[in-house]
C-alpha cells in the first residue's frame, strides 16, 4: 500500500488551493497519508526560502497573479489578501495533529476547512471558535481544539525537523514511501500519475 507524507502549512494559499484532490488521488490507488503541518516561516529560514513579505516586489506581484489564476482554473473562491493573514498557525496545526491522532472524522476535509476559512471565508484560523467550527463540520469533537496541546507542540516541531531532513522546502509538499517528491498543488496530477505507474 503506497504511503504519502504530506507536509503543509495552514497559512499557505497553495495548501488551500490543493483542496481535497490529494485525498481523491490516494483513494484511487489505495494509498495512505500522514498529515504533517509545519511552521512554514521556520522551514524557509532553514532551507534558503524567503517569506512572502520579504520577497522582491516582482515576486510578490507574480505570486498574487498565480494565486488568482490557479483559483480561477480550479473554480475556487480566493481572497488574495485575507484580513487575518498572516496569523498564528499553531492552534489550527495542533488541532489537525490531535484530529489525526483521534481518527474519527475526515482529516483531509478538516485541513481544507481550516485553509478555506482563511483564504475564502475571511476568518481567523487562530481563533478557537473557527477551529471548533471546522472540527464539527468534518465530524470531529470540537473539544479536540483544547486537547493534546503538548503533544501537538512536540509533533509540530518534529514535523519541521523531519521535513528539513526529507528535503522539503515549501508547501504543500508530498513525499511517497519510495522517496518521490512533489512540490506544489499543481503537482498533484503528477503524484496521481506516479501512483498509477505512469511516471
Amino acid at each position: 500500500m503506497p504511503h504519502i507524507d504530506y507536509y503543509f502549512s495552514v497559512l499557505s494559499p497553495f495548501t488551500y488551493l490543493a483542496g481535497t484532490r490529494l485525498e481523491h488521488a490516494v483513494v484511487k490507488h489505495d494509498a495512505t497519508i500522514t498529515y504533517r503541518p509545519l511552521d512554514i516561516g521556520a522551514l524557509f529560514a532553514r532551507t534558503g526560502g524567503t517569506s512572502p513579505a520579504e520577497r522582491h516586489e516582482s515576486r510578490k506581484a507574480l505570486r498574487l497573479q498565480e494565486m488568482r489564476r490557479q483559483a480561477q482554473k480550479l473554480g475556487m473562491k480566493l481572497k488574495l489578501q485575507p484580513p487575518h493573514w498572516p496569523t498564528n498557525p499553531a492552534p489550527a496545526s495542533y488541532a489537525i495533529i490531535a484530529a489525526q491522532a483521534k481518527g474519527d472524522g475526515n482529516i483531509g476535509a478538516f485541513v481544507h476547512a481550516i485553509t478555506r476559512s482563511c483564504w475564502a471565508d475571511k476568518r481567523d484560523i487562530a481563533d478557537d471558535e473557527v477551529i471548533k467550527d471546522c472540527l464539527v463540520e468534518c465530524g470531529f469533537d470540537p473539544k479536540l481544539a483544547d486537547s493534546g496541546l503538548l503533544e501537538g507542540a512536540e509533533t509540530y516541531g518534529k514535523n519541521l525537523e523531519d521535513a528539513v531532513a526529507a528535503g522539503v522546502f515549501g508547501a504543500p509538499f508530498y513525499i511517497t514511501d519510495t522517496d518521490e517528491r512533489f512540490w506544489g498543488q499543481d503537482r498533484i496530477e503528477d503524484l496521481d500519475a506516479y501512483l498509477a505507474g505512469a511516471l
